[in-house]
């Protein structure tokens, strides 16, 4: 069965070429968010298997819209694909919950790899849980 994604960037551009990248490599895009006020209401009617989110975003960062995520959505992963992978990036990444922290100038490989890995060790939540964290 195909995991949904759903990929959180406020660039159009990189949206478009990570949603592309991760389709041709079987996981299917449930939806696109463009900031993290965005997201969270995408995730929560979506339910995705995996968000892929940046970290600089207008409205909402992506380390704001993480620590909410992880409180609707704790067993969901969360990667911060950034051009902030410092140890700034990796600390905060820790404090609001993010499984992975990578860097864009990295390439896409190291996205797909990181993916793989997330969803193989992570089980989908049942939809009862994962209904009674969302309606909390």
């Amino acid at each position: 069965m195909p995991k949904n994604i759903l990929v959180v960037d406020d660039n159009p551009s990189i949206r478009y070429l990570i949603k592309s990248l991760l389709e041709n490599t079987g996981y299917t895009i449930c939806g696109e968010a463009e900031d993290g006020a965005d997201a969270i209401e995408k995730a929560k009617q979506l339910k995705p298997d995996l968000i892929c989110l940046d970290l600089s975003m207008p409205r909402m960062n992506g380390a704001e819209a993480a620590s909410v995520l992880k409180r609707l959505m704790p067993a969901v992963p969360i990667i911060l694909f950034t051009m902030h992978e410092d140890s700034v990036g990796q600390s905060l990444a820790r404090a609001v919950g993010v499984d992975k922290v990578l860097g864009k100038p990295d390439g896409m490989t190291r996205l797909t790899e990181s993916i793989a890995e997330l969803l193989s060790r992570t089980p989908r939540p049942s939809a009862a849980s994962g209904t009674d964290a969302l309606s909390a």
